[in-house]
């Protein structure tokens, strides 16, 4: 799969929330894309869509590829090379391939796999952040091991993930099916995919640091030739597929065979009959069947016109009444007749060479009619477009292209019904808050995460609120009325009381007929007047609207009195003969009309165009009522097509398509408009007229949405929005239609919530009246950011991918002077920052809240006021926070709120233990408490209590603090058990749990802290269970130390770490649960150990913690030597240090060379092994350190070592070197230490003189008098060890008496006995020994420090 180089690329980016500005960088601003040597397609997105190479190139590429799957399978199979066929890519270029070759090629030489990369670029300086990407790699790193929510996206996008490759920045992808080809490059095109792999790939940090988000941009990269041709594999496969002819490839009749005389660029329909040259072909264009070439055939290369050909096919060929592409746009306006035309009928325009024509509607080049207006007559017909000139005429306006502008809002609201009321009440919701009538425990914030110290630059970003107004100016608006301070999404009221009777008439001007059916009144012609009057007028009101609309209205709102609908018929039947007999033409046809509806509903097609073609046959004046001739037209178009009616079809066509798509703004009046939609949409297909298929796309999306039919509307949505982003405007700034809050509208509705979000977050608000807000969006982007982490969204739960999209809100409802709202977007704020744990913003955007609930009322203000005083308090602030209270209790002077009192002085004694007034404090606390057991209120009195036993907690009265806890904990029992109370207990049993532990009760302690617990399971509270689970760990190894409860609770929280999805804590936890199964010291417990340390190192090496990873390294490999396991062991060491060596870290090198030569030290086996890694590694590291001190230790070691194995010759080297060490570095004691093991490896030697001279050193190191009794037990065994070596070894009684005689003083001031004992019994061995100690007790110092400054000559 590598090895094959891309022949072009497609990239497309998705960066920050607008999608308006992208960087002009290609694909090669990153260094890991592959190189391109074909032509690159490099847009951002959503501005170039993949289309798919034409056969020739895609014939190239196949046969290149397939040169090198033949040299791959002859290498595989081991056969001589000679076999291999000429150059096949060179006989596509001379034009000479053989067709099996590319259907093989295409069939097998292609492996199904495809790369997709990515870059994390920034915007302002157009190239690649590769701190960003670094922390993106890191993040697939991580995701490796466990990959479900990586395959799930992909399965979202419509492909399937083979493998990812971290390192490279890549995945690799597959596809089975057709569908999922389509889907996935539809996604590439609108630039889903990227903004889905940033949700993927970014954390919190990300989000909350907004100027980083919007510099930002995912830009993906694949290889279009390839996926093209796994497309075109995938076709071939299927066998059944539509291309266009290759001009001049196919003669048939030169042959002498049958097959389809083909036209240059013709639609066939292909199906595989078996054969590998020929196909059977269909033309789409005469419906002739016949064998067709493959190399005569170009297959359609976008996959929505396969899908849409297939799935929409008619019985009867293209009609060519329309022609294809030009470079003509749609317009409007006024053009010229070109030549004399006379109408044929009544409904075509008359009019002479150089008269100007106005068009009603839109002028669609390619069609062969329009509606025009005479300017000089005033006459209304269809123009036959081969006659005039449009060059007069004026484009539609600035990125419309095929739309009025009229027609977009009512388009985007189908889809955003209601959503704005929804959202604006969701957001609300969200904003809502219990602070004044429930008190806070000391602290504690259930929705606060509190997590590592954010970055600078989201400090920053949280405190720039960037509104429009100032301060000043909203305190301006506080004698505004309360009506002027609407939501945003309210509509403004008429200007004039003129307006407002208008709107009312509306209600009345709809006029309504009762059904009589009595023979008597059949037969009186009054009875019916009243209708065909009605009917009877020669132009269109708006009281007809709901005759022709799509719901038949009239049924409900015109005709009462009637049972059922047969009724309805007799009754419109016999108005019909009336206008016969009255010669009511308009009244004759709108009751025609109505009947075929009628007819159509019952699915009476037959009936339904009896009635239409009699309506038609009579009009001869229709274009007053242009909506009734465009229903008739299109509805008899439609039920000829159903019943397979070609030439009638194809006669009224023309006139048809121009009523159907030039008017804007017409209604439809049937849902069987939607047939002839899409013959006219295959016939923009076949000719290749862009602008007409996007006209028509647009209509077929406008009606599927009226009928409410989403899962069919989807990829025409799609479609509309791959043409209006790509191929019909160029000036990309503006578009004619953005249709993404219909997709995700329709996104959500499939439950596919990774794309829904990534189609929200790239939807720009227009302000376009009624068009969906930046409400909407922050709204929407909450609503499905919530379904992606898999949760309800709740207060406690605002991700912070919506940050951006609350500040945009919140910017719009400050241009529309929105105060509620506004007030409401910043509570949510506040809120979603003290979550993440960047408690400035949540302070800031508190403060914010405050100044604007004071335009609203005192109720408002005190609320959010109490929310700012907590935020102060959460951010460890207690003096502005107390200021806050004690203004809040001047204004409860005089009122009844004791609720509110009572939550005052609960958080006023927070305040003030914070700034260490105790019994001020205790006061307030105890003031609470009274109020909330004036009003019953079981859950105020427990916080107000636990709150005390916290404050004496923190004084160190256990016993009390433990009383008041008890106390809390019991009403807690009492009260109706939902998550935020027993939240609330999770944290008083911490408490209580501690108090516990101080006073000693730990089995009490042990229970509480596990039955907080169990509180915080039942509530699936990761992030109480993660700090319950760590305090418990703490008990079990160090308060009471039980090691298998340890390890239990260890991996708890290795378990809580995955589901936080926090790496590096789950490897330090593992780290330390490996640790404590060594302890264990079982072999199962060793191999548990080993595998928890080889999973932390893979975290450690995925997360480039090299300290941490070459730690990991050195903790197997001692496990390995544990477990006997011997080959391993200095691999595992070697890989260790080879790590901190790849960094340059020489010191921690060292202390690895140290450590795993203490692992044979210390050890039963291969202890010899110590030496390589201290004299080898650690020695020269220390000396190039400088660490003098280290170098020391290790040949105090070596010397040890090379004594253990009775290499006293060594030993001496290393012992001697070691007191040189000691002497440089000036430490007494490390010095003893040296001089006492040199002269244990001289004793070895039989250097008994030398060995003498070193001990008495070591008690010259000591002070002059006797500090401890370990000093004096040191000083008696080595005098006991003098006089034996001098007594045995150097045959000196005297001295060895002398030695002894220290020794005994030295015992004597210890005052050990049978020490003593043990000496005298000494001393009686040497006949000339005196029998008492000589001088005072401190004597036994003094020979040693003489003998030292040279009193004693060896």
């Amino acid at each position: 799969m590598s090895g094959v180089q891309p022949a072009t690329a497609f990239s497309t980016s998705y960066g920050g929330p607008s999608g308006g500005e992208h960087s002009a960088g290609g694909p090669n601003a990153s260094p890991h894309h592959p190189s391109s040597p074909g032509e690159e397609c490099d847009s951002c997105c959503p501005h170039s869509p993949v289309l798919l190479p034409s056969w020739d190139r895609l014939q190239h590429t196949a046969a290149e590829c397939q040169g090198k799957w033949w040299r791959e399978k002859t290498m595989a199979s081991g056969k001589a090379a000679a076999s291999e066929p000429s150059n096949p890519a060179t006989k596509a270029a001379e034009g000479s391939l053989d067709t099996s070759l590319v259907l093989l090629a295409v069939r097998e030489g292609f492996p199904p796999e495809i790369s997709l990369f990515f870059s994390v670029e920034s915007r302002s300086s157009r190239c690649l952040n590769s701190q960003l990407q670094e922390a993106a790699r890191k993040k697939l790193w991580a995701l490796e091991s466990d990959d479900r929510d990586v395959c799930a996206l992909f399965k979202e996008l419509s492909a399937r993930l083979v493998c990812m490759q971290a390192q490279e920045d890549r995945f690799l992808l597959t596809f089975k099916t057709l569908e999922e080809v389509w889907k996935f490059s539809t996604y590439l095109t609108l630039g889903y995919v990227g903004s889905c792999l940033e949700q993927l790939l970014f954390d919190q940090e990300y989000w909350l640091n907004c100027a980083l988000m919007e510099d930002t941009e995912i830009r993906v990269t694949v290889d279009e030739d390839r996926l093209a041709t796994i497309y075109m594999g995938l076709l071939l496969q299927e066998g059944n597929f539509f291309s266009r002819a290759v001009p001049g490839v196919w003669q048939p009749e030169q042959e002498g065979e049958e097959g389809l005389q083909l036209c240059k660029n013709e639609l066939i329909h292909v199906k595989n009959v078996g054969e590998e040259s020929k196909w059977e072909g269909m033309s789409l264009l005469t419906g002739q069947r016949g064998l067709v070439p493959v190399t005569a055939l170009e297959p359609i290369p976008q996959p929505f016109y396969q899908w849409f050909l297939k799935n929409y096919a008619v019985s009867f060929g293209i009609s060519q009444e329309i022609s294809g592409a030009t470079s003509q746009p749609i317009v409007k306006g006024r053009c010229t007749a070109t030549e004399d035309h006379r109408g044929a009928a009544w409904d075509e325009l008359s009019f002479s060479k150089g008269d100007s024509i106005e068009v009603i509607g839109f002028f669609i080049p390619g069609l062969p009619w329009f509606v025009g207006k005479s300017v000089s007559s005033g006459s209304i017909g269809f123009v036959p477009t081969r006659n005039i000139s449009p060059e007069a005429c004026e484009p539609l306006g600035k990125g419309l292209v095929f739309l009025s502008e009229e027609e977009k809002s009512p388009l985007l609201c189908i889809a955003c019904n209601g959503g704005e009321q929804h959202f604006t009440a969701l957001l609300g919701d969200l904003a809502r808050t219990d602070i004044t009538s429930v008190y806070r425990l000391d602290g504690f914030e259930p929705t606060a995460m509190f997590p590592k110290v954010p970055s600078e630059a989201v400090l920053r970003g949280c405190k720039d609120i960037q509104l429009l107004q100032s301060w000043e100016e909203i305190n301006d608006l506080a004698t505004t009325s309360t009506s002027e301070l609407s939501s945003p999404g309210s509509e403004s009221a008429p200007a004039t009381l003129e307006d407002v009777l208008l709107e009312k008439l509306d209600d009345f001007d709809d006029p309504k007929f009762f059904i009589a059916l009595n023979a008597r009144h059949m037969e009186d012609a009054d009875v019916f007047d009243p209708i065909l009057t009605f009917l009877n007028q020669d132009s269109y009101v708006p009281s007809f609207q709901s005759l022709y609309d799509l719901s038949f209205s009239f049924l409900n709102s015109t005709f009462y009195g009637f049972s059922d609908e047969d009724e309805l018929v007799l009754y419109l039947e016999t108005s019909r003969n009336w206008a016969k007999r009255t010669h009511s033409v308009w009244a004759h046809v709108r009751l025609c009309f109505l009947l075929g509806k009628l007819c159509i509903k019952k699915v009476k097609f037959s009936q339904a165009r009896v009635y239409f073609e009699e309506a038609m046959s009579i009009l001869d004046r229709g274009f007053g009522d242009l909506p009734l001739l465009a229903a008739l037209h299109v509805n008899l178009a439609s039920i000829y097509l159903k019943q397979n009616m070609k030439h009638k079809f194809s006669s009224l066509l023309g006139k048809t398509v121009a009523l159907l798509v030039c008017l804007p703004g017409r209604s439809f009046s049937s849902e069987n408009e939607l047939e002839v939609m899409m013959y006219v949409l295959r016939e923009a297909i076949a000719v290749g007229n862009a602008p007409l298929e996007a006209r028509v796309c647009f209509l077929v999306v406008k009606l599927l949405l009226q009928l409410g039919k989403n899962d069919e509307v989807l990829p025409f949505t799609e479609h509309l929005q791959c043409l209006t982003t790509t191929l019909l405007c160029s000036d990309t700034s503006s578009v004619p239609l953005d249709a993404t809050p219909i997709l995700s509208y329709l996104y959500d509705k499939k439950y596919l919530p990774n794309i829904a979000l990534a189609s929200a977050r790239l939807f720009v608000p227009s302000g376009v009246k009624g068009a969906p807000t930046p409400i909407w969006r922050a709204g929407f982007i909450l609503q499905n950011t919530s379904k992606l982490l898999g949760s309800q969204l709740e207060r406690n739960s605002i991700p912070a991918l919506a940050c951006f999209y609350l500040k945009q809100a919140l910017h719009f409802s400050c241009e529309s002077r929105a105060v509620p709202i506004q007030r409401t977007l910043c509570a949510i704020l506040s809120r979603m920052y003290l979550q993440h744990g960047v408690l400035d913003g949540a302070v800031c955007y508190a403060a914010t809240a405050v100044t604007l609930s004071r335009l609203m009322g005192e109720e408002e203000a005190f609320e959010s006021s109490l929310s700012l005083g907590w935020m102060y308090l959460l951010h460890s602030q207690p003096g502005p926070a107390a200021d806050i209270m004690w203004q809040l209790l001047c204004s409860l002077h005089g009122t009844d709120s004791v609720t509110q009192g009572g939550a005052v002085h609960n958080l006023l004694a927070i305040a003030l233990k914070g700034e260490g007034q105790v019994q001020k404090a205790a006061e307030n606390y105890l003031r609470a408490l009274q109020k909330a057991k004036e009003t019953g209120n079981k859950r105020n009195q427990a916080i107000a209590l636990a709150n005390l036993g916290q404050l004496s907690l923190s004084r160190g009265a256990s016993q009390l603090s433990e009383l008041y806890l008890l106390q809390s904990a019991q009403l807690y029992a009492e009260l109706q058990g939902s998550e935020d109370l027993e939240m609330e207990l999770v944290r008083v049993l911490l408490w209580l749990a501690q108090a516990m532990v101080n006073r000693q009760s730990m089995e009490d302690g042990k229970l509480c802290y596990e039955l907080a617990l169990v509180f915080a399971l039942k509530w699936r509270n990761m992030r109480s269970q993660l700090h319950i689970t760590e305090s418990l760990c703490h008990f079990y190894s160090k308060v009471s130390p039980n090691l298998q409860a340890c390890i239990t609770y260890h991996e708890h929280w290795v378990s809580l770490a995955q589901q936080l999805q926090d790496r590096e804590l789950e490897g330090n936890v593992r780290q330390t649960l490996s640790q404590l199964y060594q302890a264990l010291g079982t072999s199962e417990a060793l191999r548990q150990s080993l595998d928890c340390t080889k999973q932390s190192l893979r975290i450690f090496i995925d997360l480039e913690e090299t300290v941490k990873a070459a730690e990991a390294w050195l903790q197997a490999g001692r496990l390995y030597y544990l477990m006997q396991e011997d080959e391993l062991v200095e691999m595992y060491f070697q890989a260790a240090i080879q790590t901190a060596l790849k960094w340059e870290n020489f010191s921690l090198a060292m202390d690895l060379y140290e450590k795993a030569g203490d692992t044979f030290f210390n050890g039963s086996r291969n202890r010899d092994r110590a030496v390589e890694f201290y004299r080898g590694g650690a020695v020269p590291l220390a000396r190039k350190l400088k660490a003098i001190k280290t170098e020391l230790r290790l040949f105090n070691k070596l010397a040890e070592l090379q004594i253990g194995l009775q290499g006293y010759e060594k030993a001496l080297e290393f012992a001697t070197l070691a007191a040189r060490l000691s002497i440089r570095v000036g430490d007494q004691l490390q010095e003893l230490v040296a001089f006492h093991r040199l002269a244990t490896v001289y004793y070895f030697l039989h250097m008994y003189e030398m060995a003498e001279d070193c001990y008495l050193k070591t008690l010259a190191l000591r002070p002059p008098l006797l500090q401890c009794s370990g000093e004096a037990l040191y000083y008696c065994k080595v005098y006991c060890h003098l006089g034996n070596l001098t007594l045995h070894k150097l045959k000196d009684e005297q001295d060895a008496a002398a030695y002894f005689l220290l020794a005994l003083a030295a015992a004597t001031e210890l005052g050990d006995q049978e020490l003593q004992g043990l000496i005298r019994a000494k001393l009686g061995d040497i006949p000339s020994a005196p029998w008492g100690p000589e001088g005072t007790p401190s004597c036994a110092a003094y020979r040693p420090r003489w003998l030292s400054e040279g009193g004693h000559v060896v």
